[in-house]
């Protein structure tokens, strides 16, 4: 294990990048991207993303990897020790905390949702129990009804999640993605094969990538911002706790593109495995998250292999959703580790059992307490259970306010001669391109996330 500025290193720049395109690469890329992006104008909404992925989504990643590896530390140290630097109060620290904080609370139900993934491997393997096309809907919705099954599957998801990251950077974060990501891809190549030869794979391609520009407006630009944003990973603490593992001579400039490059890539991919199926089937495209687990099993209990295929097709989600939550997890631990010096796998036994005793909430969430909404008698809140509550704070609150204030702390009070160390291969056009960004369109945009996210 090789180590600078008292930290863990990636043992190489691939491996980084296998980690934060699993980091970045989650359940929303399956789902949400390509439904988004086939109702808001195909192929004109594409352009339109790839825009605010150059503008909006590579500056703030630049940032928060510049600030994780300039500081090597975790995030809360990390911005406490850049702020000092800097000459401006340690109370920036805080904005590393909300990080820390924002991906913890997303590991309690991130895992629950998880869990959901390994229950349908399952079922899909057994052909859903023989149960009629018609029939194969409800089995989600008995899913949700049994809390004592949705705790089994979010426990087993969050021991797997917490041994990887007990083993440490080399022999657990890395080994687990050199594995699970080279997976991913392949079993995403195989799902687009078999939904070309039985789905319709012209319609699917048609409703992703036909462009019609008379849907572009203000909301569809915002959407494409907030996707954007959402789909990095960034303001959660993940990505400047895996920037403090990053070598010296690996350049976050390329860094950056590549990664979101392949989550954009991903998501597309996506959108060709899933819509071929569903408009094979003449099902409905715009289900949301029931696409996943309502939808397309309706259409595996119907085509010639679906039982095969839609067990590799929920083990990929599984796949997917575990490199993010590792990813997740892992700010936390790194700064009990150096703060408090917990040894990690007294750290993910702690927090791990945190995480899994507050993700019982969002588990009970869908049953027991789903007449439970706490703060109806604010307009915000209305109608919102404990699990609605989390993601929308931590969503909707935290990850906007706390990338306005990483953009603010880099753009607006770190030293631009520290900027310019950091990032060498930029040039000084490229360099005061992203300046010019990180000061002031990004801070713009995300403002919009947030106004949109309250509103």
């Amino acid at each position: 294990m090789t180590v600078s500025g008292g930290t863990q290193n990636w043992s190489s720049g691939l491996t980084f990048i296998l980690a934060a395109v699993g980091a970045a690469v989650g359940l929303g890329n399956i789902w949400k991207f390509p439904y988004v992006t086939g109702v808001s104008g195909g192929g004109a909404f594409v352009l339109v993303y790839l825009a605010c992925v150059v503008f909006v989504a590579i500056p703030i990643l630049i940032a928060e990897l510049l600030i994780g590896r300039r500081a090597a530390s975790s995030p809360p140290v990390a911005m406490s020790k850049l702020a000092e630097q800097a000459g401006r109060t340690r109370k920036w620290s805080i904005v590393g905390w909300m990080g820390v904080l924002v991906g913890f609370f997303i590991v309690t139900y991130y895992s629950v949702i998880a869990g959901w993934t390994l229950s349908y491997i399952a079922k899909a393997a057994s052909g859903f129990s023989g149960a009629a096309p018609t029939e194969v809907a409800g089995q989600f919705d008995e899913l949700l009804a049994q809390p004592m099954t949705m705790t089994l599957w979010h426990t087993v998801f969050m021991i797997a999640a917490l041994t990887i990251v007990a083993r440490g950077l080399q022999n657990g974060i890395e080994q687990a993605v050199k594995i699970l990501m080279p997976s991913l891809f392949i079993m995403m190549l195989l799902m687009i094969g078999y939904a070309a030869v039985e789905g319709d794979f012209r319609a699917g391609f048609e409703f992703l990538f036909n462009a019609d520009f008379s849907k572009i407006d203000g909301k569809t630009v915002l959407a494409a911002v907030g996707q954007a944003f959402f789909s990095i990973g960034v303001a959660m603490g993940l990505i400047m706790v895996y920037g403090s593992y990053v070598p010296k001579e690996v350049s976050l400039t390329r860094s950056a593109v590549i990664i979101a490059g392949a989550d954009t890539l991903v998501a597309l991919l996506a959108g060709l495995m899933i819509f071929p199926l569903v408009f094979a089937n003449g099902l409905n495209p715009a289900d949301g998250p029931g696409l996943i687990f309502r939808t397309l099993p309706t259409a595996f209990v119907a085509m010639p292999g679906g039982s095969i295929f839609g067990a590799v097709f929920f083990l990929l989600l599984a796949f997917a959703a575990i490199t993010s939550l590792i990813a997740l997890i892992e700010p936390i631990i790194a700064y009990a580790e150096e703060k408090w010096e917990i040894q990690r796998t007294k750290g993910c036994m702690i927090f791990g059992f945190l995480a899994w005793l507050i993700g019982i909430v969002s588990v009970l969430s869908f049953n027991a307490w789903q007449n439970f909404t706490p703060l109806e008698m604010i307009h915000a809140f209305e109608g919102k259970t404990l699990y609605d509550l989390i993601d929308y704070i931590t969503a909707n609150l935290l990850m906007p306010i706390g990338a306005i204030l990483i953009a603010v702390f880099v753009g607006w009070r770190m030293r631009r001669e520290s900027l310019v160390e950091e990032l060498p291969v930029m040039g000084p056009r490229l360099f005061t391109f992203w300046y010019w960004m990180i000061r002031t369109v990004v801070p713009l945009a995300l403002l919009g996330i947030l106004i949109s996210g309250l509103n």
